[in-house]
């Protein structure tokens, strides 16, 4: 693993760290000084090739081939033979939506397309709305709340909820497996933590097992019954495994980003509270302002693939083999594609864009409905809390993740509200 240009991206590897406490506050810094110094550069800390402008992340997207999905979220190897017991009590880890290269990435995704298609989600527009404000009532006389924990999170958790065909009695059920399962996948956790997780794991695909098997026996219009009636010309129906992992990956992608997504773009508006003001204003900026904090907060800063052959990228020479990060947050503010990329802009004409939701064939398939949930989220706080604002002396406290970016706690607190 070598560079082309002497050993120029040690100086930028040194200074990315996504699990030191203060890098959070200086992304931009590293980002710069990546598209300066070294696009492309090996870091030796989380053993990866992280890609950092706007066009080399693009070239790796369109080329599935050449840059594998295939279990290319194994970003750790971590399973210790305790952990392997556990998940051996299940179905284990399979193969499916998002770590899976085509052909058969396109018998999944063919598969579970109906529950997203334009239509579907759009008729699910008066019952986000409807949750958003029934969540807004269960905390607005109390002048303040966490927005995280009763908003940000329940909403889209109630919306994934019902497009599996589920209560929302189990809500905290769910996020307590999804935070598990999205868990596994950074670096360092302690060995009683993995094991937490692993159960967390075998316990969701208990649950929804039974829920499958209920529903064989009595279907219902959800993805539940779509998953066990799913067929495509000249394709295998999935088996329950495969049930199961793409049920697991709608759960997490379905929530945790959308979660991430609202808390980012409401503390970049109120960190800078005139922002929040331009806004409430003028809410025809609504749309705009989701793209923008999208680009400028990247729910999921970057995903992975493996170099199937020996590749040269961004001046830098990789193996076979290899893991390359697509670090999409850095792309999100490369100065070539993105003018003044560190200024948050409302009005920004090309934030849409942005890499947030990755690319190619595996482009995020609930992008819409992740927007449709933002924009009403927003929407409805504008309506009903304008008066919304940081507390002060509560410091906000963001999720500890590799590559997940978001917060844990989120005060806010108003004085008036309609």
């Amino acid at each position: 693993m070598e560079r082309v240009a002497g050993d120029s991206g040690q100086g930028v590897a040194s200074r990315y760290n996504p699990l030191d406490p203060e890098y959070a506050g200086r992304i931009q810094e590293v980002f710069a000084a990546a598209h300066r110094e070294a696009p492309v550069f090996f870091s030796p800390l989380y053993n990866v090739w992280v890609v950092t402008r706007y066009d080399d992340i693009w070239t790796v997207l369109k080329d599935p081939t050449r840059y594998s999905s295939s279990l290319s979220t194994n970003v750790a190897a971590k399973d210790a033979p305790e952990v392997i017991a556990i998940l051996k009590e299940g179905w284990g880890q399979l193969s499916t939506l998002v770590t899976c290269d085509p052909p058969a990435h396109n018998r999944y995704r063919g598969l579970i397309n109906k529950a997203f298609t334009p239509r579907r989600v759009s008729e699910r527009t008066d019952f986000i709305r409807s949750t958003a404000n029934r969540l807004v009532d269960r905390f607005i006389d109390k002048g303040e709340t966490d927005l995280i924990w009763k908003y940000a999170y329940p909403l889209p958790m109630t919306i994934i909820a019902s497009i599996l065909g589920v209560g929302d009695g189990d809500l905290d059920r769910f996020k307590k497996w999804s935070d598990d399962l999205v868990a596994r996948l950074s670096f360092d956790l302690p060995k009683e933590r993995l094991l937490e997780c692993a159960r967390s794991l075998v316990d969701f695909q208990r649950y929804f097992d039974g829920l499958l098997t209920e529903r064989e026996k009595n279907p219902r219009d959800d993805m539940l019954t779509d998953l066990l009636n799913a067929r495509l010309e000249g394709a295998a129906p999935l088996n329950r495994g495969e049930m199961l992992s793409m049920i697991q990956q709608v759960l997490v992608a379905g929530n945790e980003t959308t979660t991430s997504l609202i808390g980012n773009m409401m503390y970049l508006l109120l960190e800078h509270r005139e922002r929040w003001e331009a806004l409430c204003a003028d809410p025809s900026l609504v749309a705009g302002t989701v793209e923008e904090a999208l680009r400028m907060e990247s729910p999921v800063q970057g995903l992975f693939r493996i170099a199937t052959e020996d590749v040269e990228l961004g001046g830098a020479r990789i193996a076979k083999g290899a893991q390359l990060q697509l670090l999409y947050a850095a792309g999100n503010r490369d100065e070539a594609e993105f003018a003044a990329a560190g200024e948050f802009q409302m009005r920004r004409d090309n934030a849409a864009s942005h890499l947030a939701f990755g690319g190619g064939v595996h482009f995020c398939l609930g992008a819409s409905l992740a927007r449709l949930e933002a924009r009403i989220a927003l929407e409805t706080l504008i309506e009903r809390i304008p008066e919304i604002r940081l507390v002060a002396d509560r410091q906000p406290r963001r999720i500890a993740h590799f590559f997940m970016r978001g917060f844990e706690h989120l005060a806010v607190e108003w004085s008036g509200v309609r």
